[in-house]
């Protein structure tokens, strides 16, 4: 019956990068994305792993303010994405008076997660839209 969201913006890793780490835990269940961060080599695993742990800590607080029990076990990663954040642009200087442009990229990272009763009803309030437009 819980959803929840979080998201990080503007974290100094590549997108590229992050969503390799972003792509393992996809799908998982919630304490196992975790433990799979846990020993990620990848330097994006530690903000994903806050990330994850803050989405959790979300979804326990929904949780209380709708007066129901939630079993963290029960949570899974739903979706998990990551977009291109702003790009700082800074300058190195070369030989003979020219410069260089370094791009140092960031991202917004987004998790979502759900209970599997949730991710049936969104699965079947679509399905019934589909067949009523037909």
């Amino acid at each position: 019956m819980v959803e929840s969201i979080a998201r990080v913006k503007h974290i100094r890793v590549t997108a590229t990068k992050a969503r390799r780490v972003v792509n393992m835990i996809r799908g998982k269940q919630a304490t196992e994305a975790l433990a799979i961060l846990k020993f990620a080599p990848q330097g994006a695993s530690e903000p994903v792993y806050k990330l994850v742990a803050s989405a959790i800590a979300n979804a326990r607080v929904k949780a209380d303010a709708a007066n129901t029990y939630l079993d963290e076990q029960d949570l899974f990663v739903s979706r998990a994405f990551v977009d291109e954040g702003t790009t700082l642009k800074r300058f190195q200087p070369r030989a003979q008076g020219r410069a260089f442009q370094i791009l140092k990229r960031t991202s917004h990272i987004t998790i979502v997660l759900a209970t599997p009763d949730e991710v049936a009803e969104a699965a079947s309030s679509t399905t019934g839209t589909k067949a009523g437009k037909k």
